[in-house]
């Protein structure tokens, strides 16, 4: 298994780690890894778009770091596994998972797009089921052993905080988000005598592509806005910064935990 740099706790470094990133191609999974890799991490940048998984670790190249560019679907079991085992044949380990995948996976899906939850059906919700949990089980199962054995890992889940809170409009969205979060406390029990961590950073509205649709809109960005005390919506380096906390050293006497980056969205105990 890689080595990690001895120090490396301060300021959350993650020198030496092989950090594994899904749905990394844009957004905040790209923000995610290109920060991990700035921290001194070798990361594996996946999405299922090949050109974005190898636009984004050419940009990590660029900037001194190193990367390697692995194309599979979450929602595929025999993919996922087959893309842990060559992360560690090829890197030599894998020490920190980040789920990033999320919202409908490959096939693009406005958020807020379509009709209330009773007037759907099973085929409506299963992209979002399939990418948001089941495919959080896939790569987390794929995964963990490999942490497991090494006595070392770290696996942070993004989720929303329309499964912490509820929102009408993302109703199944939300239960799979809610699902993940779940999945992640009973795992990082699990997993904890083992010398690995599992938490879940929960968004609020970032300005990616998925919320297009309300930036392009001054209207509707001010109501979204209006529900936030911090007036603007999170940017993919808000989310990054905690993930990278969460897979370092610093925080090793954190899991089962959820993190809300949500500009004040939802205030809870």
């Amino acid at each position: 298994m890689s080595s990690p740099t001895r120090g490396s706790e301060v300021g959350g470094e993650l020198g030496g780690r092989v950090v594994l990133v899904t749905g990394a191609g844009q957004g905040v999974g790209r923000a995610i890894a290109r920060l991990c890799a700035a921290r001194g991490a070798r990361v594996v940048v996946n999405d299922f778009h090949a050109d974005r998984a190898r636009d984004v670790a050419g940009e990590i190249a660029e900037d001194g770091g190193e990367a390697l560019a692995l194309t599979c679907d979450v929602t595929d079991f025999d993919a996922v596994q087959a893309m842990a085992q060559e992360t560690v044949g090829r890197l030599g380990g894998l020490d920190v998972l980040v789920n990033n995948a999320g919202n409908a996976g490959p096939v693009a899906s406005g958020l807020f797009d379509g009709p209330p939850f009773w007037e759907t059906g099973p085929a409506d919700w299963e992209p979002w089921l399939a990418t948001n949990l089941f495919g959080v089980l896939n790569v987390t199962r794929a995964c963990v052993p490999y942490m497991v054995q090494a006595g070392w890992g770290r696996v942070v889940t993004m989720i929303s905080d329309a499964g912490r809170v509820g929102e009408p409009n993302l109703v199944v969205y939300g239960g799979a988000k809610a699902g993940a979060a779940g999945f992640s406390r009973g795992l990082a029990k699990a997993v904890a005598r083992h010398g690995v961590t599992v938490n879940c950073v929960a968004l609020g509205s970032m300005d990616t592509e998925a919320v297009a649709e309300v930036t392009a809109d001054p209207a509707l960005l001010k109501r979204v806005l209006s529900a936030y005390p911090i007036r603007r919506l999170g940017t993919p380096a808000d989310a990054a910064h905690m993930v990278a906390f969460l897979a370092s050293d610093a925080a090793e006497w954190i899991t089962g935990q959820t993190y809300p980056v949500n500009g004040g969205y939802a205030v809870t105990t």
